[in-house]
Parts: structure tokens; sequence; C-alpha cells
């Protein structure tokens, strides 16, 4: 294994861990609704992703950044503190920058799994890993998402009379 995929491994696992954060927090933002069902079946999915991805480290004998992860966590936190419209509340807005973070995120977890199982040989390396079924849970978890997403934006975009 190179140096390089070392990196890009913790790299990833910082970035999952703050999709994770996010799942769990657009989930606990819509409790009660048939977003925050879909949500919480996605935020379950993506908590597994990670523990997925911490294993295929694990298996390379990649042991993860710390700090990565702490700075990571931080940021997600971070990005909070962000205008939204209201100055104490969840807006619109707060919901559709949630789902388009994780419609974002999925779409950059489907583009891992293809780099790690494809590009990076780890298909062969490690045959218990099925990577196709990887590939098809964030298909799944994007189309739950996409009607809310699309619903969130006109929410939040379209100008009520």
């Amino acid at each position: 294994m190179t140096d390089y995929l070392a990196i890009y491994l913790r790299d990833q696992l910082a970035l999952g861990v703050t999709w994770r954060a996010l799942a769990r927090r657009a989930r606990d933002n819509n409790q009660g609704t048939e977003l925050g069902e879909a949500l919480a079946q996605v935020a379950d999915g993506i908590a597994e992703d990670v523990r997925t991805f911490e294993a295929i480290t694990r298996a390379l004998g990649v042991r993860p950044n710390p700090a990565k992860v702490a700075l990571a966590a931080a940021g997600e936190r971070f990005g909070r503190l962000k205008r939204n419209g209201r100055w104490v509340s969840y807006s619109p807005l707060s919901r559709f920058l949630e789902l388009e973070g994780l419609a974002m995120g999925i779409e950059g977890k489907k583009i891992l799994w293809h780099t790690l199982g494809e590009l990076a040989g780890l298909r062969e390396r490690l045959p218990g890993t099925d990577f196709d079924e990887l590939l098809d849970r964030a298909a799944r978890q994007r189309q739950t998402l996409e009607p809310f997403r699309r619903e969130a934006g006109t929410q939040a975009f379209v100008a009520k009379k």
C-alpha cells in the first residue's frame, strides 16, 4: 500500500465522520415527520458505512488520524453557526442545506467506493468487502433523500404568495 492511499483513507474517514454527524443532526431536526423517518434510515446507513470504512482501514493496517477526525467534527459543528435566514430557529434553508450536504456526501461516497474497489485495487485485496453492495446502498440512500431535497429546495427558494 502506498503512503498516498493511507493519507486518502485517513482523509475519507474524517469526511465520513462529518457526514454521519450531519445525517444525525438532520434526522434530529426533522423527527416525527416523513422526512425524519427517511433521514433516520439514511443516518443508520451512513453510520454503517463509516463502520465498514473503519474495518477496511483496519484490515489495511491504517490507523486513523485523531486530529483529522476531530477537526472534521469541529468543522461540521462550526458550520452550524452560519446564517440560515433566521437568527435562532431552524429554517427552510437549514433543511435544504442539510439535505444538499447529505446528497453531496452520498455522491462522494459512491466515488469513494469505486476508487477503493477499482483504482486502489481493494476489490481483490479485500474479497470480503462487497463494493457493489456499498455502491448500491449509497444509490438507495441518494434515491431516498432526493424527493425531500427537491421539496426542501422548492420550499426554501420559491416565494409564497
